[in-house]
């Protein structure tokens, strides 16, 4: 090697050999390399050539640019905004054009919805959350905040379940007692729309009336003298000096009451398969009834219907009043009746209170006698008073000079008579003719003195009514004297036929109190209740065995008559009516006879057939001397201050009974 060449290309090897290998070695060759591997350096054959620039035609087409629209024009904020406006404008058209139906039915969906979930999570022994006593409160509470919300027929529908609340926990109870308070009244502006609607005339063209005090025409008050869920009243007087009653339909309830009623059935379709109660076979009879409640044309006839029944009977003529409808002045959703001056039934102190008003008279308009013509507090249509000074809007005359110069005398009656008329007139409707008012609560019923010193009482409102057919009417006749006669072979044979299981929870229904003659089945279901249990586990168990005492009544949805419903309420009320006044008569007594004559005197039997049931009827009225004897010695032991009454001690026995039921009975409905 010439000037040692070799061991300076041995060197630059050293140094050469990783970088050949990191650049000419693939990643699989360089795994295989070991320290002794010897590489050899790769060769350039190619020849050089210049860089020239790619030809366009041989590139990829350019990719467009991508840029985000502005935020108002993106696509999900674009559709949020049209759901959001549709769904605005959905609101505001259901809420001016609908009356908020749509709002009203998502509203009670929802309410629906939870009260079902939470019983579903929650009715056990032992809740998720909580015990069953707040189950029923926070429950009880919805239900209430629903129907208070809603307003309008939903009021109407929480009037009917507190009518019926004795059968519900007490945290129901407590909420439904509020029910009651009157409904807020609709701006004038609404009722002469509604007038104007219904007859295409101003309310000044229909009634005659003028707001200005033109002579010769009537005057209208503005203000509603009453104002119940589904219309209000106001006081007029005709131009022919009739003093009216005009009843106008609150606008919205039109628009309302299909929605409501819908709403109603597919809540109630839903608790029936998700409880397991059979209850939907009954929703269309209860709608149908709650729809013919809007019609004040059926109103009409009903109350017609009625006048005529009393007016035919002589154990009722001049003891019941039914005031007059004037048909001319009256629609679909106005109706315009005589105006009654009268003492409502929850009065107690201005039913009882000494009489003020002079010997042989009676209270104004009692008997059906023109009401005292008196001058109009016409404040209003003073020339001296400015137009721009508050109007007195009450123009009725006041008519309370029979209740004495310290205003605290009274009609002077007693219950006792007062009670019997009521009980004589609803029990004639079931038995007699078969045409029933459903809604005689306080509110509904008069009360006035006639001159000889007897009362008188005056029935309003006859929206709610049922009409039973001749033979459900005889059977329920049957029914009810066979009550009292412990026949249960009766009993149990009528029963059977309107598909009922269970006879002897059914009667204590009916009586509102035990039933003690039958086969003590629902008294041997009491005796195997759990003793043992804690409270919790006990009021679950008891209350699992009141639903079952319900199916057991309703038994065959088919046979059962939906007539019960009604029928049913109209007893609670008038039971609640009579222990709301001390329970001064023998309810159950004057019902069973009632029943047992009108046996007698129907026309839709043979000659044959209603003497053998005179014979009965003579027979009934023996027997019924035990119920007389009891009713007395409660009595007795009422004035001595041992007892409160046979209604009292009717609700302690059915409160025992109840109990092991898991229900706690609370009947005062119509106090406070």
């Amino acid at each position: 090697m010439i000037n040692g060449l070799p061991a300076l290309r041995s060197a630059s090897a050293q140094y050469a050999y990783p970088l050949r290998l990191r650049s000419l070695a693939s990643p699989s060759s360089r795994a295989s390399i070991g320290p002794t591997t010897r590489c050899s350096r790769s060769v350039q054959s190619q020849a050089w050539q210049p860089l020239r620039p790619p030809n366009p035609s041989e590139l990829p087409k350019p990719k467009a640019r991508v840029q985000k629209p502005p935020f108002l024009r993106r696509k999900w904020v674009r559709r949020f905004l049209v759901f959001g406006l549709g769904l605005g404008a959905a609101y505001e058209l259901d809420k001016h054009l609908n009356a908020a139906a749509l709002m009203r039915s998502a509203r009670t969906f929802r309410t629906g919805l939870l009260i079902g979930l939470d019983y579903k999570a929650n009715f056990r022994a032992h809740p998720w959350t909580g015990t069953i006593e707040e189950l029923h409160a926070r429950n009880a509470e919805r239900v209430f905040n629903l129907l208070r919300y809603n307003g309008g027929l939903y009021l109407k529908i929480g009037q009917a379940i507190a009518m019926q609340s004795a059968i519900l926990p007490p945290e129901f109870q407590k909420m439904f007692a509020k029910m009651f308070d009157d409904a807020p009244q609709n701006e004038w502006a609404e009722v002469e729309r509604v007038i104007r609607e219904d007859f295409g005339k101003s309310p000044e063209e229909v009634f005659g009336v003028s707001f200005r005090g033109e002579p010769g025409k009537g005057v209208m008050e503005k203000t509603a003298r009453a104002s119940a869920s589904v219309a209000q009243v106001h006081w007029a007087r005709l131009p022919d000096g009739r003093e009216v009653a005009v009843k106008v339909q609150k606008r919205e309830i039109a628009q309302q009451v299909g929605w409501d009623l819908w709403a109603f059935k597919v809540v109630a379709k839903a608790y029936t398969w998700w409880f397991d109660i059979p209850m939907y076979s009954l929703v269309p009879y209860i709608t149908e009834r709650l729809m013919l409640e809007t019609d004040f044309e059926n109103e009409a006839d009903n109350a017609e219907d009625m006048r005529r029944l009393v007016a035919g009977e002589p154990r009722l003529n001049g003891r019941v009043y039914i005031p007059q409808v004037y048909r001319e002045l009256s629609s679909k959703r106005i109706m315009t009746a005589e105006w009654i001056e009268g003492v409502r039934l929850w009065d107690k102190e201005a039913v009882t209170n000494s009489w003020r008003g002079g010997w042989h008279h009676g209270s104004p308009g009692a008997g059906g006698t023109k009401l005292p013509p008196m001058p109009l507090n016409n404040t209003n249509f003073d020339p001296n008073v400015p137009e721009d000074a508050p109007k007195n809007d009450l123009l009725k005359p006041n008519r309370l000079a029979w209740r004495g110069p310290s205003g605290t005398g009274g009609l002077g009656l007693s219950f006792k008579h007062v009670m019997t008329t009521i009980v004589d007139l609803f029990s004639a409707q079931m038995f007699l003719w078969g045409i029933v008012h459903c809604d005689p609560h306080p509110g509904n019923i008069f009360i006035r003195r006639l001159p000889d010193g007897s009362p008188e009482v005056v029935l309003i409102d006859h929206g709610l009514y049922i009409r039973m057919s001749p033979e459900f009417r005889h059977q329920y006749s049957l029914f009810w004297k066979s009550l009292l006669a412990f026949d249960n072979a009766t009993i149990k044979e009528v029963v059977s036929e309107w598909g009922i299981n269970n006879p002897d929870i059914f009667a204590s229904a009916t009586l509102m109190r035990p039933y003690k003659g039958g086969d003590r089945s629902t008294e041997n279901v009491l005796r195997k209740s759990p003793k043992g249990k804690d409270q919790q586990e006990r009021a679950f168990e008891m209350q699992s065995k009141a639903r079952d005492g319900i199916k057991q009544i309703l038994g065959d949805e088919k046979k059962w008559p939906r007539e019960l419903i009604f029928i049913g309420r109209n007893l609670r009320i008038v039971q609640g009516n009579n222990q709301f006044l001390g329970s001064p008569v023998n309810r159950i007594k004057i019902t069973g006879l009632w029943a047992s004559r009108a046996l007698a005197e129907s026309r839709d039997l043979s000659f044959a057939q209603r003497w053998r049931n005179w014979v009965k009827h003579l027979r009934f009225r023996a027997v019924l001397v035990l119920s007389d004897v009891v009713f007395l010695w409660s009595r007795v032991r009422q004035v001595l201050g041992v007892g409160r009454g046979m209604e009292e001690d009717i609700e302690a026995q059915m409160r025992v009974m109840a109990k092991d039921f898991g229900v706690e009975l609370n009947h005062g409905v119509f106090e406070g």
